[in-house]
Order: C-alpha cells, then sequence, then structure tokens
C-alpha cells in the first residue's frame, strides 16, 4: 500500500483542519460526487464518522487496511476488526484515535495503533482524526486519514535483524566515514582490536595500522571514494596492547539514497589460526616430500641388508614384505588422518611402542634374531599430537642412523635410554659401531629445521647432538605433561 510523504501528511492535515473550521464538510454521505471520487483516489485509508462516532463514509483504501468493510451508520469509531496499541495491549473502539478526537473535539496528530483484519494479519498506521463543525460552532462529525506504517515496519524489522547480525558477528565489523574516523564498530571488533565501542568511535582508524604500514589507509580510502570494493585483503593490524594480528580485510563503500559515496563498511576477520595450519600443512608437505625421497633409497637398503642373510627367493621376499610393512606402520604413526581429528588427544601408545615401530624397518642383524637398538628406562604413555611429533624425530634419527650412522652397518647398535627428571623427560639416542663420524655441526638440513621447530614450540623442550668418534648422540629433554596433550 503507498505512502503519503511528510509533505503531503501536513498538506492533508492542513485540508482537513481549514474544512474543519469552515464547516465546509458536512456527512458525506450526501456530498457531491466528485468530493467522493477524490477521497477515493486517495492512496491513504480516509474515513469520516458523524458526531457520536458512526462512520458515514470509508474509501477503497481503508477497506483495504481493515480487511472488512463496516457497516455505515452502524459501525463506530473505526472500521477494524479489532485494534491494539504499538505495544501490543489491547485497543478498545471507544478509546481509538476518532473516538478521543470526537469526545475531546479537537484534531489528535500521528497517534500509532494496530490494525488486526479477521485472517489475523496485523497492520501498524499512524491516525489523523479531525473533528468537523458547523458554522455554530456544533460538532457534526470528524474524518480521519490512516496512513500505513507496513512499509517502514518491515524497514526497522530488516534494520534489526542487521543490527543483531552485526553485533553477534566474530568477525570485527566497523564503519568509517570518508576521513577515516570510526562511526561504529561491533562486539567482534572488541574482541579482536581490545577497544570498546566507547574507546573507538569518533577515533581515527589509523590507530589500528602499524607504522609501517599507513600508506594502506589513504589508498583504501581512495578506491572507497571511487565506489569500488575490496573483497579479502590480508594485512596485519595493532591491538590496544600493541600486539599485532594477521586479518583478512574486506570495505565496501555506504551510499547515501542518492548514491553519493559517504563512507566504508569494514569487516575483519581474524587469520592467525589459518596461517598457523597453512605453516603446519606446509612443514608436512615438506616432510612428506622428504620422506618420499628416502623411501626408495631405504626400500633399496632393506632389499640389500635382506639379501645377505636370505638363502632363497622365497625367503627373500618374505624378509622384505615384512620389513617394508613395518616401515608402513611407522609411516602410518606420522601421518594425520582427518576423520580421526576430533579423536587424536584420546588415542595413546607407549614410548617403547612408538620408538620400536619407528625403528623396526632399519633393526638387522646379520643373524636376524638380535635387536641393535636397545630402549631402557621408564616405558611411558604418550598420545595426542606427541605421538606425531615423536615419530617424525625419531624417523628422522633412525633414517639417518640407516644411511649415515650405526644402523648402516652390520654391527652398528643403538642405545635408547628414557629418563624421567622431575616435570621433564629425557631421552637419550646414542649410536656405536658405525662408520667414522666426520660431521661436526647441526647443519640446517630439514631434519635439524623439524627437530628445533617440533622440540621447542610442540614440546617445550630443547635437544643437542654430539659427533662423538665412536658415534652420533642426540639428548631430547621435552615437558612431561606435553607427551599426554
Amino acid at each position: 500500500m503507498n505512502h503519503l510523504s511528510t509533505n503531503e501528511k501536513d498538506t492533508a492535515s492542513e485540508y482537513v483542519d481549514v474544512s474543519a473550521r469552515s464547516g465546509s464538510m458536512p456527512n458525506l454521505l450526501h456530498h457531491p460526487l466528485e468530493l467522493q471520487d477524490v477521497l477515493e483516489a486517495l492512496p491513504e485509508a480516509v474515513y469520516t464518522t458523524d458526531a457520536i462516532g458512526r462512520i458515514t463514509f470509508c474509501n477503497k483504501a481503508a477497506i483495504a487496511m481493515w480487511g472488512v468493510s463496516p457497516k455505515l451508520g452502524e459501525s463506530k469509531f473505526c472500521g477494524s476488526w479489532k485494534l491494539y496499541w504499538p505495544d501490543g495491549a489491547p485497543l478498545p473502539h471507544d478509546g481509538c484515535p476518532m473516538a478521543i478526537a470526537l469526545k475531546e473535539k479537537c484534531a489528535v496528530r500521528g497517534l500509532e495503533a494496530i490494525a488486526e483484519r479477521p485472517d489475523g494479519t496485523r497492520v501498524a498506521f499512524l491516525a489523523f482524526p479531525t473533528p468537523i463543525f458547523d458554522t455554530a460552532g456544533n460538532l457534526k462529525g470528524a474524518v480521519n486519514m490512516l496512513v500505513d506504517l507496513t512499509d517502514r515496519t518491515v524497514a526497522e524489522e530488516a534494520a534489526q535483524r542487521f543490527a543483531a547480525i552485526v553485533a553477534s558477528s566474530d568477525d570485527a565489523i566497523l564503519a568509517k566515514d570518508l576521513n577515516g574516523k570510526i562511526v561504529s564498530w561491533n562486539r567482534g571488533a572488541e574482541r579482536l582490536f581490545g577497544y570498546t565501542a566507547e574507546e573507538a568511535i569518533g577515533q581515527s582508524g589509523r590507530m589500528l595500522i602499524p607504522l609501517d604500514r599507513q600508506n594502506e589507509e589513504p589508498e583504501i580510502l581512495a578506491r572507497i571514494r571511487r565506489g569500488e570494493r575490496i573483497d579479502h585483503y590480508e594485512t596485519i593490524r595493532r591491538r590496544k596492547d600493541g600486539g599485532l594480528v594477521e586479518i583478512s580485510l574486506s570495505v565496501s563503500p555506504i551510499k547515501s539514497r542518492e548514491g553519493r559515496v559517504i563512507g566504508a563498511s569494514k569487516i575483519a576477520r581474524d587469520i592467525t589460526e589459518r596461517r598457523r595450519a597453512e605453516e603446519q600443512q606446509h612443514l608436512l608437505i615438506r616432510e612428506m616430500d622428504h620422506r618420499v625421497k628416502n623411501l626408495f633409497s631405504i626400500a633399496s637398503s632393506v632389499v640389500s641388508l635382506s639379501a645377505r642373510t636370505a638363502k632363497t627367493p622365497g625367503e627373500l621376499a618374505s624378509a622384505v614384505s615384512a620389513r617394508l610393512n613395518a616401515l608402513a606402520s611407522a609411516h602410518a604413526l606420522t601421518v594425520p588422518r582427518t576423520s580421526e581429528a576430533a579423536t587424536r588427544s584420546e588415542q595413546t601408545t607407549t614410548l617403547h611402542a612408538l620408538i620400536r615401530t619407528i625403528v623396526a624397518p632399519y633393526d638387522v642383524s646379520i643373524d636376524n634374531r638380535q635387536s641393535r637398538a636397545i630402549v631402557t628406562g621408564p616405558d611411558i604413555a604418550i598420545g595426542g599430537s606427541a605421538v606425531t611429533s615423536f615419530a617424525l624425530l625419531l624417523h628422522e634419527f633412525a633414517t639417518n642412523a640407516a644411511k649415515y650412522g650405526a644402523l648402516s652397518n652390520p654391527d652398528g647398535r643403538i642405545d635408547i635410554v628414557c629418563l624421567e627428571e622431575g616435570a621433564n623427560f629425557i631421552l637419550t639416542w646414542t649410536e656405536s659401531g658405525g662408520p667414522p663420524v666426520d660431521r661436526q655441526t647441526d647443519g640446517d638440513g630439514f631434519g635439524s629445521i623439524l627437530a628445533k621447530a617440533t622440540v621447542g614450540s610442540q614440546l617445550g623442550g630443547e635437544i643437542s647432538r654430539e659427533w662423538k668418534s665412536e658415534g652420533l648422540s642426540v639428548r631430547l629433554m621435552v615437558k612431561a605433561d606435553r607427551l599426554v596433550a
């Protein structure tokens, strides 16, 4: 249903007032047809009553609003089936705006009420009832114009829903004017940047930008002034406490009703965890690439070592198959499965079992019976992400021992000692009987990088290597509580 503009409402009200004062609007049932045609053509609901409130005329817009045709001369004050106040409280017909205007013999301007149709739908409206007097000043009746507020109500409800979405969003949502001053700030922005709305609104958005990125703001505002949108721009912003946070920023122009750009809305999403996940993924991809390259060398070594003791092709095939299966078991411990991600913290094994699984593919002796990797010390539980971390480290130790160290010689040996010292757990890996050692530094290979990153950041400990004449010695110390985290 169409609405009158504010100017049209004022004009209509002035017309009614003038008519009422001059006494020129008698009972419209007997008014010239031309005036009824005018009232029928009005886009807003219009109706008249006599002095005691009986409805004497209503246009089609009024019938459409009420959803029912009143009985002229019988229905009183308002033609709707039921009436309510804006808060939902029932409104008796004899207490409606028209009844008030007739009772108090004065115009009522813009009183809001709600009409309920017989089908249960409701329409909010503004009422403008005006009494009509004859030339002697006697009350003859009244005319009322009802302005449908449906569109305004829908717009208000949409605005409220939008405001609720903005307020509850985990993302930081804020708005700025074209000078970069913050004009709105949601709770997501409070959580991400640390400033309350009271602290942020009215301040320059530059307070969030690190010194080395101050040129970003004028560039963004320049693009917004041109009406451009910026999607998923990854950058860094500064929190209230001075800390930096990586964000994905989307910026859109805010336009006036005339289409003029008047500001910018920004949505900032914290991508710190995503960055960490990407870094971890890249590390695992590097490990997979590194391991795949080693697999060919390892498989060749397994075949060569197995051939030393195998007397028949069948024995060789059996030995190679068993050792490759052991290698696959070790590999399975080091590769996370997405489907198990939610329950990884509940998976536990023992450290001795893990060590033996990892070392098994390389633990080959001449008589094929005696183990050359001896594990001693307490056998403690290990679970969660620590399984993967330890498996990666042990795999590196064993691979290097098989290629360059003790396990590359038939008479080589590894002593693996586990020890608990207060809040720390210590593992020493000591090789002997291998080829002469000529390497004296940790270097910067993948294994060393992986060891330092895993031990320091994930296990909260430290690792050191010592290349002795008899073989490599590794000392690994971690926080004991990290082994089941």
